[in-house]
């Protein structure tokens, strides 16, 4: 019996929820969606959600942060914050500079291009999350919540 055959014969049997595999897919499926349309509205501003992230974590800590502490902010290795910083500091918006207290370690800092870029990012994607959430309902709102809250307790 096929998978689809398997679903179609479940759906008969009166079960309103969908199989476990069509759920996660679709729950993925649509995460891929909405971070793709956070991209596409990133775009015009000439920023990723990943260098967004980078001017965020240097904006709300208001000085110049370690590599190592940025990497560990993104959830990524050192190589690949080192790569996203020389991204940002080609464009003008991250400033590299020798840690005073720690001869090994550089710090990044945003310049005033990359205070300006960081606005303008943050309200393009407040923006696009706004456009996303206005397609539900209240209900479904709360209850995607609460779902959303579930699976990540």
């Amino acid at each position: 019996m096929s998978h689809n055959e398997a679903v179609r014969k479940r759906g008969r049997k009166g079960t309103r929820r969908p199989a476990a595999d069509a759920l996660v897919f679709s729950f993925l499926s649509a995460a891929d969606a909405v971070e793709a349309r956070l991209e596409a509205a990133l775009s015009p501003t000439g920023l990723s959600l990943a260098k967004l992230a980078v001017l965020h974590f240097l904006a709300d800590a208001n000085e110049a942060l370690p590599l190592s502490d940025l990497a560990a902010r993104q959830h990524c290795v050192r190589s690949n914050i080192t790569q996203l910083v020389d991204r940002l500091e080609k464009d003008g918006l991250v400033r590299r500079r020798p840690d005073p207290e720690d001869r090994r370690s550089v710090l990044a800092e945003l310049t005033p291009a990359g205070q300006q870029a960081h606005a303008k990012g943050v309200r393009a994607l407040a923006e696009a999350q706004r456009a996303i959430v206005k397609v539900l309902k209240a209900g479904e709102t709360a209850s995607l919540q609460n779902a959303l809250s579930a699976l990540t307790s």
